[in-house]
């Protein structure tokens, strides 16, 4: 088993190395919140300000012909972007952020007059017999919940939620992710008790980026090991790959990280620590 897990580590390194496409979310936007107008997700702080839903800024509403509810509250919508600026000093271009906010709407709940715009797309997958079989054979698993949108674990609940099967184009990823969020919850206290989950950290920063790293690396291991790590490495590479950049690009945290990967894997597999040595 050893031998699978340094095997998928060199090979997200090498992905790394040659560059990777930007990290995408696997699952449909069913459930995401998305901007009315154009069904896109909102990205970055925003998926933490916003519950599931189609939001829209009153002038958006107004334009469509539909009215805000007398007493509804706006959500804060965070927007930033690099932007080219001349230099007055030096007359040279430079690359500045950009940071704007909205006040933005939910159209179903907050407002009269206008209609959803949201396709639903499903997809009919059969389960990954391996996969399942990893799932099930996690002998101390937190609670599982499957609703559109979201996935996460939430330590204090001993919880994880993710968006079910159906939300999948392909179904490896849905796996991925579930391993993901498992792993993640090997770092309970009551379970391998990591710095990343057990201390309270803020989003970004160095334990944080850190314990992403570990969760996603060991989600490819496991993928390996169901068989199914063809489908899902590039991606995983490159969620890595976002992460390593606020780390510096450091490469050598992808060994580290791979180290407590593995004992996440090994926990979830039902692996004796004690049968390495």
């Amino acid at each position: 088993m050893a031998k699978v897990y340094e095997m998928v580590t060199t090979k997200i390194i090498q992905i790394l190395e040659r560059g990777v496409i930007p990290w995408r979310r696997p699952w449909t936007t069913r459930g995401a919140a998305v901007n009315w107008v154009t069904q896109k997700p909102y990205r970055g702080i925003s998926t933490m300000l916003l519950e599931p839903g189609e939001y829209a800024t009153f002038n958006q509403i107004k334009e469509a012909g539909g009215t805000v509810k007398k007493g509804a509250k706006s959500h804060l919508v965070v927007f930033w972007k690099w932007i080219e600026v001349q230099n007055e000093e030096t007359e040279e271009k430079e690359k500045v952020p950009f940071l704007r906010y909205y006040n933005v709407f939910e159209i179903n709940t907050q407002c009269e007059g206008l209609k959803s715009k949201r396709k639903v797309e499903l997809f009919e997958h059969d389960p990954i017999a391996e996969a399942e079989k990893i799932k099930e054979g996690y002998r101390d698993s937190p609670k599982m919940f499957f609703k559109p949108g979201q996935a996460y674990y939430v330590p204090s609940l001993d919880r994880i939620q993710i968006p079910p099967l159906e939300d999948y184009k392909n179904p490896a990823e849905y796996y991925s992710t579930m391993f993901h969020e498992m792993v993640h919850s090997t770092g309970h206290y009551s379970r391998l008790n990591r710095p990343g989950i057990e201390k309270a950290v803020a989003f970004g920063n160095e334990t944080y980026s850190k314990e992403e790293l570990v969760a996603e690396i060991g989600a490819a291991m496991l993928c390996s090991v169901a068989g199914i790590d063809n489908s899902t490495i590039e991606n995983s590479a490159a969620y890595i790959g976002s992460w390593l950049r606020k780390l510096k690009d450091d490469k050598k945290l992808i060994v580290q990280a791979a180290a407590q990967a593995q004992k996440a894997a090994d926990y979830i597999l039902g692996i004796d620590f004690s049968d390495l040595e």
